[in-house]
């Protein structure tokens, strides 16, 4: 479990690196990157990045530390990360709504169906995910890169409907929940790691 967490880790430190040093990267991190400085929500910021580290990095990551054993000998530990992040939802929102402070309408209007819709995604993301490592690994070392590519192309288009959602009303309450939103990168980020 160990190897799997660096290797995931690791997959977002390149990818990184990779844009900050101008080399080739994967398309859905080169749109998450390039988004750093639209005007969107802290929560569709954030999003752009879980995306394609989940649905791109954590398959990859699995696949290839499982490479030459059975990938099935994972699966426990992939699935309880699973578990773990769908319990901390309510914790990223409160620490959300401290450079947030209108985030709490979501619960108003929803009833907390906002969590489910969170933890859903997760779960579904992580699923897709395991989908995908077991795809990868059974194509083995050097037959990969088409499906890559596909499994890029398709997360992309997930990071472009986070960055442009298509119902007007979504984008709406996103522009008018921006408003409030703390702007200086280094609070915002002080203020999510505060205890």
């Amino acid at each position: 479990m160990e190897t799997f967490d660096v290797a995931f880790a690791n997959y977002y430190i390149d990818a990184y690196n990779g844009y900050t040093t101008n080399q080739p990267i994967s398309k859905s991190w080169q749109f998450a990157f390039d988004a750093k400085n639209d005007p969107l929500t802290i929560l569709q910021h954030i999003m752009l990045g879980i995306n394609t580290h989940i649905n791109l990095d954590l398959g990859l990551a699995a696949s290839t530390v499982m490479q030459g054993k059975e990938i099935i000998d994972i699966e426990n530990d992939f699935n309880t990360v699973n578990t773990i992040l769908g319990n901390i939802v309510n914790e990223m929102q409160d620490r959300l709504s401290r450079v947030s402070p209108l985030l709490f309408l979501l619960d108003l209007a929803g009833k907390n169906t906002d969590e489910e819709i969170i933890n859903f995604s997760l779960a579904k993301a992580r699923e897709l995910s395991w989908v995908n490592a077991n795809l990868l690994w059974g194509l083995g070392d050097g037959l990969q890169d088409a499906a890559i590519h596909q499994i890029d192309n398709t997360v992309l288009r997930l990071g472009e409907f986070i960055k442009a959602p298509k119902s007007k009303i979504v984008t709406y309450a996103l522009k008018f929940l921006g408003k409030f939103e703390e702007k200086n990168v280094g609070q915002v980020i002080n203020r999510l790691i505060e205890g």
